[in-house]
């Protein structure tokens, strides 16, 4: 069969960071809490030019040129931003195109909230594989939904992680190193309208009135019934991504040697990897960073790689969870 492999990745960072602390003092959360139990050291924060889709396209100029890659040979841009970005009602992955100059390339965007990237990751494998004239993919995009955190709403308080940043990825056809294997998801629609920015869709319009009520910002539709529902389904759901990912793969959860995972709290981060029998070391916990949506997973590659936790040979697991709430896992045979 023909192998799609990893030529780079590319990763931007803002410069801009939010303390633990400056979270605590918004949110009236103890410091201690903030830091040790959901896992916040600091986040990433967007400065003044670090929009959405301009993100990705700096992240995508880094994967480029670790690549050696012309962005001429690009076949096609995938882009795997947030619907939260320059402008609404936008094709970001037409001008991300343009601007790296992918000028043979077409585009389209995707979105599964967190789990965009490695959801696409998939997409991008089975379009490469049914379409011989697509040899080359480019995956990229930014995330900032940190500005539709408000810190006043307890009901979002699992959310207060969220931060900033870009990622970009290039796979090409019959590239032997770093072979993309297979992916499994998983998604649940009874958690379709729990998580919404209320104003702004046809429901309800924007209105000065929804302005001063705050309901341009991310909330809870039903907290207490989405945790419930959450408590049964979440972790297991997780575990059964990894495990069907790596099985179909050809290999078992022993096999794995690196969890490439979302920044979730930190009892929930030490579950999986106890469950998968990981060490610390196995994974990287972005407590400096905060959660970049769909961006962890290339973040943490990187990290990886960078501090030695993933070796030549290594078998990596990218694993995402999307609010909607969607669960996706895919399998990566590294070097």
């Amino acid at each position: 069969m023909t192998s799609i492999g990893i030529v780079s990745t590319g990763v931007y960072i803002p410069e801009t960071f939010e303390t633990g602390e400056a979270i605590a003092q918004k949110s009236g959360i103890p410091k201690e809490i903030v830091e040790s139990k959901m896992g916040i050291q600091r986040k990433t924060l967007p400065g003044p030019n670090d929009h959405t889709c301009q993100m990705g396209i700096w992240a995508a100029e880094k994967a480029l040129q670790k690549g050696n890659v012309d962005p001429a040979s690009i076949d096609l841009v995938i882009y795997i931003g947030e619907e939260h970005k320059e402008y609404p009602l936008w094709t970001a992955g037409i001008k991300l195109q343009q601007a790296i100059g992918a000028v043979n390339a077409w585009a389209f965007d995707v979105q599964q909230r967190c789990g965009t990237m490695v959801m696409a990751l998939k997409v991008a494998k089975d379009m490469m594989l049914a379409d011989p004239e697509i040899q080359t993919v480019l995956l990229a995009g930014g995330y900032r939904n940190s500005d539709l955190i408000d810190y006043t709403n307890p009901r979002t308080r699992f959310m207060y992680n969220l931060a900033a940043g870009g990622a970009a990825v290039i796979l090409k056809k019959g590239h032997a190193a770093n072979q993309l294997l297979a992916s499994h998801i998983i998604t649940d629609g009874a958690f379709s309208e729990d998580v919404v920015v209320v104003a702004g869709g046809t429901k309800h319009p924007i209105s000065h009135e929804a302005l001063e009520q705050r309901l341009n910002y991310l909330d809870v539709i039903d907290p207490e019934g989405m945790k419930q529902r959450l408590e049964q389904k979440s972790m297991a759901n997780f575990l059964k991504v990894i495990e069907q990912s790596v099985e179909k793969s050809g290999y078992h959860i022993s096999d794995i040697d690196y969890l490439a995972i979302l920044h979730m709290k930190r009892s929930a981060h030490d579950y999986v990897l106890n469950q998968l029998g990981l060490t610390e070391n196995q994974s990287y916990y972005l407590s400096e960073y905060g959660h970049i949506g769909q961006i962890d997973q290339i973040l943490s590659l990187e990290l990886g790689i960078q501090t030695g936790r993933i070796k030549l040979g290594d078998l990596v697991v990218c694993v995402s969870a999307g609010i909607g709430y969607a669960w996706d896992a895919c399998t990566i045979r590294w070097g």
